[in-house]
């Protein structure tokens, strides 16, 4: 598989961001994140979603530098609607208005409303830790035929609706918990596909709602369904993050009428450690937690207890000296470039001008 330097995979995607119409710094803010969900192990959110923000662009279901409209700013409480902005920076820019509303009252809960696709929310998750605050977000996914089939169910009703946890430690997370409310992320079927390989039993259902690891009809022709993870209990999760994020945040709901696009809402809570006692104390007693939970015994045929946040910060480490893209995503991604007129040259010297 072709593999790429992240610095010439940021360079590639800050291009087409550029003649997507982004200015510099919100083309920056997006290559960034995309290249960071690779690094994390999360290709489903990486720079393979590049064709589909440029589907959404030609179809004015994404906006380029878009102004967000402030609904509501009462002390505690933060309404922003992004107007079909691009996610990754009206989400970015919304959590850290919360962050500086939480410095300055303890909390704030931020309600961000109809922004195109925010990508990893872990993201939003390592910002605000990185900032010292606890952060907790309900997301739904809007805009499209509904992928996720809630438990009992044979066909979809609701998106892939993301919940993250982050908690700050002396250095950035102290841990991370960053999931979909299906079994894998509408993505991850996608690179399966892409891939031409199966995706796990118990993730989907096809138009009869018959259990399938084959991910073809499903991304080709948008028929069946992703599962909920957990059965019931992921089930009731997913509805809770559509009821958070749609009616009480007020972003666009699963049942409303759809169209093509891929649009995000979210209520997050961010709380500032610093106003609940003293931080290092917090973080030594999540320290604390952490390496009791990790001493345990590992069950058999596994080599070890793992918390959430830790295989990404692996893959991190393990991807910074490259990272692969399978051949279809990348010529999904050359395609898309020549759709905004950039030329396979273009593309080259911005790899070969950030190869070392």
């Amino acid at each position: 598989m072709p593999t790429f330097r992240p610095a010439a995979l940021r360079a590639v995607t800050a291009l087409i961001a550029r003649r997507m119409g982004s200015a510099e710094t919100e083309a920056a803010e997006v290559a960034d994140h995309l290249v960071r969900a690779n690094l994390a192990g999360h290709d489903s959110h990486g720079v393979g979603m590049l064709p589909t923000y440029v589907r959404l662009l030609q179809s004015s279901l994404l906006v380029p530098n878009q102004t967000a409209e402030t609904v509501l700013d009462a002390g505690a409480l933060l309404v922003v609607d992004a107007r079909r902005g691009y996610g990754q920076r009206m989400a970015a820019d919304a959590v850290r208005r919360a962050v500086g509303r939480a410095r300055e009252l303890g909390a704030c809960v931020l309600a961000l409303r109809n922004a195109a696709h925010i990508g990893r929310i872990g993201t939003y998750g390592e910002l605000a830790a990185n900032a010292g605050c606890a952060f907790v977000a309900f997301v739904n996914v809007s805009d499209h035929a509904p992928p996720q089939a809630t438990f009992g169910a044979a066909e979809g009703r609701l998106g892939t609706n993301p919940f993250c946890v982050a908690v700050p430690g002396s250095d950035g997370p102290a841990l991370l918990l960053d999931m979909a409310t299906t079994t894998i992320a509408a993505g991850k079927a996608r690179v399966a596909y892409n891939k031409g390989t199966s995706v796990p039993e118990g993730a989907l259902i096809d138009a009869e709602g018959k259990p399938t690891t084959d991910p073809t009809a499903f991304i080709r022709d948008h028929l069946g369904a992703l599962l909920a993870f957990g059965r019931h209990k992921g089930s009731g999760l997913a509805v809770m993050c559509e009821i958070m994020a749609g009616a009480v945040a007020g972003g666009m709901r699963a049942d409303e009428p759809y169209g093509d696009g891929v649009m995000n809402s979210m209520l997050a809570i961010v709380i500032d450690l610093s106003k609940l006692g003293d931080p290092a104390e917090i973080v030594g007693s999540v320290e604390a937690t952490k390496a009791f939970i990790k001493s345990a015994r590992v069950a058999p045929g596994v080599e070890e207890v793992l918390l959430p946040g830790e295989p990404e910060r692996r893959s991190a480490e393990k991807r910074s000296q490259g990272i692969e893209v399978d051949p279809t995503t990348w010529n999904d991604i050359c395609a898309a470039a020549g759709k905004l007129g950039i030329t396979q040259a273009e593309i080259d010297q911005a790899l070969g001008a950030n190869a070392g």
